[in-house]
């Protein structure tokens, strides 16, 4: 557990120095992100090799991959309709989120979430915290505190929108964890499309 919790410690640091709105200007948001979420990775493979014998890639984990993060990207334009209905905030702060993009490749980018940032993350997130936390504590106290964790790392931001996307998305990819874990690598594939395609592709 002191592992796990000096790599949480790291996670909040990083993330907080990204998405700050005092320390945000300063940092170069997109290598920052790329070099955190493999830092991240990395110290999971070294603490948890083991995260990897979940991961089969065949013609039903990229199906299923792909229709995850589709639902996910409907499930997230109907709760951009939904909070810009209910919060005035809601859309300047979405807004700001897509401002991160602003003056960068797309094509950069994509790759970038597609096969670096997308799979790193889930790796970290999925692989090894809640995976930690589900063998110490149990698999349904595991998720809930990963899924938890997973938002307050946001919370830096004092972005509203983005502490509840990543609640959102961490309870999805949280719960497919939960009770497939043997789908790991569906889970991998959906983080990494639905980021590039909620962002680049087909922004909401």
């Amino acid at each position: 557990m002191k592992k796990l919790i000096l790599t949480l410690i790291l996670a909040f640091c990083l993330w907080t120095a990204m998405f700050s709105p005092w320390t945000a200007p300063h940092v170069p948001f997109w290598w920052t992100m790329t070099g955190s979420a493999l830092i991240l990775c990395g110290l999971s493979t070294w603490f948890n090799p083991n995260w990897w014998l979940r991961v089969h890639w065949n013609a039903t984990n990229i199906l299923l991959g792909i229709g995850i993060a589709i639902g996910l990207w409907g499930i997230f334009w109907m709760g951009d309709k939904v909070s810009g209905w209910l919060f005035d905030f809601a859309r300047p702060q979405v807004n700001a989120i897509y401002g991160m993009k602003a003056g960068e490749s797309p094509w950069l980018l994509s790759a970038l979430m597609l096969f670096l940032i997308g799979p790193a993350e889930e790796i970290y997130w999925r692989g090894y915290v809640q995976q930690t936390l589900s063998q110490r504590w149990g698999s349904n106290t595991g998720f809930a505190v990963a899924t938890i964790l997973y938002a307050i790392v946001h919370a830096g931001s004092l972005n509203f929108m983005l502490i509840m996307a990543a609640l959102v998305a961490g309870i999805v990819w949280g719960t497919l964890y939960r009770f497939f874990p043997e789908r790991f690598s569906a889970i991998i594939l959906s983080h990494a499309l639905w980021d590039a395609a909620v962002f680049i592709w087909f922004p909401i």
